[in-house]
């Protein structure tokens, strides 16, 4: 399958990344669509705009939501209530955008700006401190690209981290296997 159409199927997809359709994210479904993996009505951020608009792309026709995907509602943010948050820190990896900022134990908030409200920080939060609430503003086509645009830098973040961490265990079990075969050799010259 063409990479022109999987870009063009995940730039009309709301890059919400909320894993509602099943898929890991708005590109994975996008590829799943164009494979003919997945039916182009599991969106239910994108509604039945989306679906249309998926319908044009892909040339399919159009059908309702699937509704063990969800179901059209308005958009909601998320909003953490300060006298419950014990800043455990679960909600922010798994916040796709990077919208959840605090420091450990201590309180943290949601940028609202920044939050797609894909909700997967509220199943995260083990003390329910985290809600949905109505957002300010309406969910248009410059949001997700924005979105989409943290969504990746925030990937390649979290890639370079584990590169990191990788070459320093990598560079620790060098430095104890040079250790033990030092230790070898002086064994053996002292015998």
């Amino acid at each position: 399958m063409s990479e022109h159409l999987i870009d063009a199927i995940d730039d009309v997809l709301p890059q919400t990344q909320c894993r509602q359709c099943g898929c890991d994210g708005c590109r994975n479904y996008a590829w799943a669509i164009a494979m003919g993996e997945a039916p182009i009505n599991r969106c239910a951020p994108g509604r039945q705009k989306g679906i249309d608009a998926l319908a044009r792309v892909t040339g399919k026709e159009s059908i309702a939501l699937d509704p063990e995907y969800g179901h059209e509602v308005p958009l909601e943010i998320s909003r953490i209530k300060p006298d419950l948050c014990i800043g455990c820190r679960k909600c922010v990896p798994v916040c796709p955008t990077g919208a959840i900022v605090g420091a450990p134990k201590r309180l943290h908030g949601v940028v609202d700006d920044w939050c797609t409200g894909c909700a997967l920080c509220v199943t995260a939060c083990p003390v329910d401190c985290i809600e949905m609430v109505p957002a300010p503003f309406e969910w248009t086509r410059d949001r997700a690209h924005a979105a989409r645009e943290r969504y990746r830098q925030k990937q390649k973040r979290e890639k370079a981290r584990e590169m990191e961490r990788n070459a320093k265990l990598s560079a620790q079990s060098a430095a104890e296997k040079k250790k033990a075969l030092l230790a070898d050799i002086l064994a053996r010259v002292r015998k």
